[in-house]
């Protein structure tokens, strides 16, 4: 029999984040997974990373993540906005996000981490954090009652805690046992994510580029020693979205056919651009839980939300999540209280669930209004991306929640 105060289901980058900061401030906590964590002694470059926002990277300097990335983050200055047609010159009407604009003291909107980087950070960091136990691959039982928690692991081994934290994913069994509901939006598109070397530099600029089928990001990462031979100076980290019949027969193609397609909607501001790395592709789907907690139960990170990926803001909602629930965690065990109650349960909902239902509504509306090529709707969003870039306070309305700095409370 073990007791920690929280056991964290899932050990990703929300549930393992979760648990490294919780137990730098002395919280005892179990971080359990179903699978086997990937070894990353010696990875291959695989073309994916995160867009952490600027409101995000407390969390990770708090775990004690950020200073041992072995690959350093590459800063997002500047952020473009453009709308425009595959094969065709962006709309002159654009809209220009610059750091320096967002606030009094200026930092970038974000950083480009590579996944393999955050894992093995992950990975090096859980077993030399104290008060924490990580078990994975690990089969678990939850039972929950009013009084506290009981994990059984196929192993044999109890583990009694006070928090039960679901941090599985989309598909979240604990979420499912609670009987949470769940509202889903299928949007029959498919993202395709992999990574280019190019050129000419990025000038740590990101790339939003909107056309009828979804929109196109380019994101700055920084130099990359084994993404090709040689090394490649310039890279950039590419989420393209796709109606999911053309995504298909994209993902389908040979290298050249795939980076011709590729440059034709990012243009030819980077110069000549090459494929780097894998290709990884998924369905996309918008879905948000009517509740965020049940008895001795918080959901987190995609157990929670999924929201499309437009505004590069997902794993961020989930950061956000980790957040607020590890104040909310941390102060009621200085403070001698309950972790569990279901007055912190309740806090934690209301600190969470507006923001994250109105980005659900936010992201969900930019994809129907941007993806579409009707003559009226163009018009009308280009004069608005250009009203944006004209009018200063909104303009940094739009910054400051981009870096994640904004909610809706």
């Amino acid at each position: 029999m073990l007791s920690v105060q929280v056991c964290i289901m899932g050990a990703g980058p929300v549930g393992g984040t979760l648990g490294c900061r919780l137990a730098a401030a002395g919280i005892s906590v179990a971080v359990i997974d179903h699978a086997a964590l990937p070894p990353m002694e010696t990875p291959a470059f695989d073309g994916r990373a995160y867009a952490i926002a600027a409101g995000s990277r407390g969390l990770l300097d708090d775990a004690g993540l950020w200073d041992v990335l072995d690959v350093p983050p590459n800063p997002i200055r500047d952020i473009r906005v453009s709308d425009g047609r595959v094969g065709r010159p962006p709309s002159r009407l654009h809209l220009h996000f610059d750091h320096r604009e967002a606030a009094e003291e200026p930092r970038p909107f974000g950083w480009m981490v590579e996944a393999r980087s955050l894992r093995k950070a992950l990975n090096a960091r859980f077993p030399v954090q104290p008060g924490l136990h990580l078990f994975a691959p690990a089969t678990a039982r939850v039972a929950r009652s009013a009084d506290g928690a009981v994990v059984r692991l196929d192993d044999g081994t109890a583990i009694e805690c006070r928090l039960v934290v679901a941090a599985e994913g989309r598909n979240s069994p604990l979420r499912d046992q609670a009987r949470i509901p769940v509202t889903r939006i299928p949007y029959h598109q498919i993202g395709i994510v992999c990574a280019i070397a190019h050129e000419r530099p990025h000038d740590n600029t990101a790339l939003e580029h909107f056309l009828p089928a979804g929109p196109f990001a380019a994101l700055p990462m920084g130099p990359s020693a084994d993404a090709e031979p040689g090394g490649s100076p310039n890279v950039s980290a590419i989420v393209w979205t796709e109606r999911s019949k053309d995504a298909v027969a994209i993902m389908a193609l040979d290298d050249t056919r795939f980076v011709r397609e590729a440059g034709r909607r990012l243009g030819g501001h980077l110069g000549a651009i090459r494929s780097v790395g894998r290709r990884w592709s998924y369905p996309l789907s918008a879905m948000i839980v009517h509740r965020y907690v049940d008895t001795r139960l918080a959901l987190a990170g995609d157990a929670a939300h999924g929201i499309h990926p437009i505004a590069g803001q997902g794993l961020n909602l989930g950061f956000r999540d980790a957040i607020a629930l590890a104040e909310l965690i941390i102060a009621a065990a200085r403070a001698g209280a309950d972790i569990g109650s279901v007055d912190l349960l309740a806090r934690y909902q209301r600190a969470c669930q507006p923001d994250n239902l109105l980005m659900f509504g936010m992201t969900d509306r930019l994809d129907r209004l941007f993806s579409t090529d009707l003559r009226v709707v163009r018009l009308a969003r280009d004069l608005g991306i250009e009203a944006v870039n004209r009018l200063g306070p909104v303009k940094r309305v739009f910054m400051r929640r981009a870096m994640g700095l904004a909610t809706s409370g």
